[in-house]
């Protein structure tokens, strides 16, 4: 009877909020989620302050996203085989730290954009073994019925909180400076850490065969097991084509967050709040996206909905990148959150739902590098761009080959099965 009523749920809006364990990991990422987005819009603001330099503003980026690029497999590798609670229990601890550390330093005045940078390499490490564990952890919360709502869930409450966080951040840079927004993120982890101390922890994937994975690791086993993630990848022509997409998104697309304090403060003149309410308005179409796949359950012709979504983003990105006016500005950043999320929510579900349980761990690594790796060569890309052409035309050079390339791939998503 009680397998029966699990069933039944599947059918239900929001069916994974059903499940315990991930309702309370859901509610401790909302506020965890909050403090990084804060962080984030003061970050930016922190460094565009101390340098007036677009190409700066990339290279703090890059230096977060470079320990993804060299890590993040190594990640996929330790989720798969230690217990990935428990791994994200410390990365969570070690992320409290850098937040407290930027808040002291730039309270006391001393803060430097080197420093910033050797603290963004220091998280982006942490990052590396972190996503990837969060990404799979949410399958042993829930079962593959629920896993596409789990996941919508998941990017519902991520950009709910880039929501509320860069709004709570231009009003507290504002008021009270811009260490606050440190202080407050280095809190949040502390929510995040108490849910997953509550999580009960319904059971531990059990590969093929029925056998327990040994949780041994050698350099040996890693290389072993980091190629086989690659091999499958390589091997399945529809999850090798999505990965390319959100590789090409995440190189030329995805960075014009990192340039958003330069049309704040030089393109639309709107300060701290209006950057605040820029990633704001992004945050506004993320959710909307996140929430409308929630309240849908699930996405027939995924294939067809991410050429759609993909090419929303493009579009909206591109007219975002010439737009003087605050109103149209954060409209169509509406419309670029929406896309963005609409494709990469779907992308992700996909690839999970292709990919068998013991290897889910290091795929969704090889989508992390693909999401977040990359990063360090698009924001260095895009700011040195930015700085020879102006960011306006930088913006929208990458719209435009982030367009051509879903147009090159629409015939190919389009065919992809339910």
């Amino acid at each position: 009877m009680e397998n029966h009523d699990e069933e039944l749920r599947v059918q239900e809006r929001f069916s994974a909020l059903y499940v315990r364990d991930f309702r309370i990991f859901w509610i401790g990422q909302i506020i965890s989620f909050s403090g990084t987005w804060m962080q984030s819009v003061a970050q930016g603001w922190l460094v565009y302050s101390l340098t007036k330099s677009p190409f700066f503003l990339g290279l703090v980026a890059t230096m977060a996203s470079i320990p993804v690029l060299l890590f993040t497999l190594v990640g996929g590798v330790v989720a798969d085989r230690v217990g990935k609670r428990g791994l994200l229990i410390v990365t969570q601890m070690l992320s409290m730290l850098p937040a407290l550390l930027l808040g002291i330093l730039t309270e006391f005045k001393v803060i430097t954009v080197e420093q910033i940078m050797v603290i963004a390499f220091f998280l982006g490490t942490v990052n590396a073994f972190d996503v990837p564990a969060r990404q799979s952890f949410l399958s042993e919360m829930v079962r593959k019925g629920h896993l596409m709502n789990a996941i919508a869930l998941n990017s519902a409450a991520f950009n709910g909180a880039r929501i509320v966080g860069p709004v709570i951040a231009g009003i507290a840079i504002a008021a009270v400076g811009v260490a606050a927004c440190f202080y407050i993120n280095s809190a949040s982890f502390l929510a995040a850490i108490i849910a997953l101390l509550m999580i009960k922890g319904r059971r531990e994937e059990v590969p093929q065969g029925g056998q327990v994975r040994s949780r041994k690791i050698s350099v040996s086993i890693v290389w072993k097991d980091v190629s086989e993630g690659l091999r499958f990848v390589r091997n399945d022509r529809d999850i090798f084509r999505i990965m390319f997409l959100v590789a090409t998104f995440s190189l030329f697309g995805i960075p014009f967050v990192t340039f958003l304090p330069v049309f704040a403060q030089d393109i639309l003149k709107v300060g701290p709040r209006g950057l605040g309410f820029l990633a704001g308005a992004s945050g506004v179409g993320s959710l909307t996206a996140a929430l409308f796949i929630a309240f849908v359950g699930d996405i027939e012709r995924k294939g067809r909905f991410m050429a759609v979504a993909g090419s929303v983003f493009c579009v909206s990105l591109a007219g975002f990148s010439f737009s003087k006016n605050f109103d149209i500005s954060s409209l169509m950043l509406v419309f670029v959150g929406w896309g963005v999320v609409s494709f990469l929510a779907v992308a992700n579900s996909f690839i999970q739902l292709a990919t068998p349980d013991v290897l889910r761990g290091r795929v969704m690594s090889v989508y992390t590098l693909v999401f977040l790796g990359v990063a360090p060569l698009g924001s260095s890309l895009m700011g040195a761009l930015a700085h020879f052409t102006g960011t306006p035309l930088a913006v929208f050079i990458g719209a435009i080959v982030c367009f051509v390339s879903v147009i090159s791939l629409t015939g190919h998503l389009k065919k992809l099965a339910r």
